[in-house]
């Protein structure tokens, strides 16, 4: 097999050849197949590379699905690629920054199960972050087969999030219903599987992928598992495609996704535009549309809570962010005035 045709096996499309220049000649392009504290895992015509940071490139700046390019003689990173999508999340503490979860990703496998662990809000976010990221959210639902109705009460409670929702309930442990997920599996395509932990993601991993990653099995009485994935890497799938596995996340802060939110409250926002009143708060005002859609039973006021909650929450870190911005520029503009006065000086002026 060729090196073209490795590489368009791995993912590599136009998209990806229309960024190489002329310098770029001898470069190897590679995709990023797991990345840790100082270095990363990369896949190209030739096997796996073990390739080390430095200054300029760091783990932060470097997903797993990313492209980069190498050196053709040493292996050090000249840059990553521009993504064609990128899935993030609101980095754990009090600083105000972007985690990279997974690049490249053409389809979210959203999985949940049917228990306790099943959350509308959390799905709600998960859902906003994959439109944000521009892939398809597909809900899955595992232990299906520990339902009366085989999970068609939790299909119908997660098709209501978003318009056209995909919801697919399985037994995570059975072939027939894994089958039913390869469709999304084909070759050049991408998968990632996100929720929280003992849900069944390792186990449709090593169902797909055809790999032997230990599971854990999940507390039934509060729906809570242990971490089995430990970090973020990249599986062959047997259809042709690629997944990208990651660690259980329950809690999920949400980073510039207001285009996502609104994409999976559509129907809050349509009914909004019908509101007597354009700053309407939907709460008491008179001739508000939504809540004139609650009362005849064509929105859930969770909902709109829900709805609400996301919507504070975003408008929050946009001005965090655009705050935090305006202080870089600042700072950017008095080093600049310092250098001018010390230039100035220094010329005897």
């Amino acid at each position: 097999m060729s090196e073209e045709n490795t590489l368009s096996d791995l993912g590599w499309s136009h998209h990806f050849q229309s960024q190489l220049t002329d310098e770029d000649a001898g470069a190897r392009p590679m995709r990023v197949s797991e990345v840790h504290r100082s270095s990363l895992t990369a896949l190209d015509a030739d096997g796996a590379h073990f390739i080390v940071f430095s200054a300029q490139i760091t783990s932060g700046d470097v997903a797993v699905g990313d492209w980069i390019l190498v050196e053709a003689d040493a292996d050090r990173i000249i840059r990553v690629l521009d993504r064609k999508s990128h899935l993030s999340r609101r980095a754990a503490g009090p600083e105000l920054r972007e985690q990279l979860v997974a690049a490249n990703v053409d389809t979210l496998f959203i999985v949940t199960s049917c228990n306790a662990d099943f959350n509308e809000a959390r799905l709600e976010r998960f859902i906003s972050m994959a439109f944000e990221a521009n892939a398809t959210p597909i809900i899955v639902i595992t232990k299906a087969d520990q339902t009366d109705d085989n999970g068609a009460d939790y299909v119908r409670r997660a098709e209501k999030l978003s318009l056209g929702q995909v919801a697919i309930p399985i037994n995570a442990k059975d072939p027939a219903d894994l089958e039913r997920l390869m469709s999304w599996c084909g070759p050049k395509e991408t998968i990632a599987l996100l929720g929280s932990s003992g849900v069944g993601k390792t186990t449709i991993t090593n169902g797909i992928a055809g790999t032997s990653e230990a599971t854990s099995d999940i507390r039934e009485d509060d729906a809570k598992g242990r971490h089995t994935t430990t970090a973020r890497s990249l599986h062959r799938i047997d259809g042709g495609g690629w997944l990208v596995d990651t660690p259980g996340m329950r809690e999920f802060g949400l980073f510039e996704a207001a285009d996502g939110i609104n994409a999976v409250f559509q129907d809050v926002l349509e009914f909004a535009e019908n509101c007597k009143f354009r700053d309407c708060a939907h709460e008491s005002e008179p001739g508000c549309a939504v809540r004139a859609a609650i009362e005849r039973g064509e929105l859930d006021a969770d909902r709109l809570e829900r709805w609400r909650k996301l919507q504070r929450e975003d408008a929050h870190q946009s001005e965090t962010i655009a705050q935090s911005r305006k202080r870089g520029k600042d700072f950017a503009r008095m080093v600049k005035d310092v250098k001018k006065v010390k230039h100035r000086k220094y010329r005897g002026d």
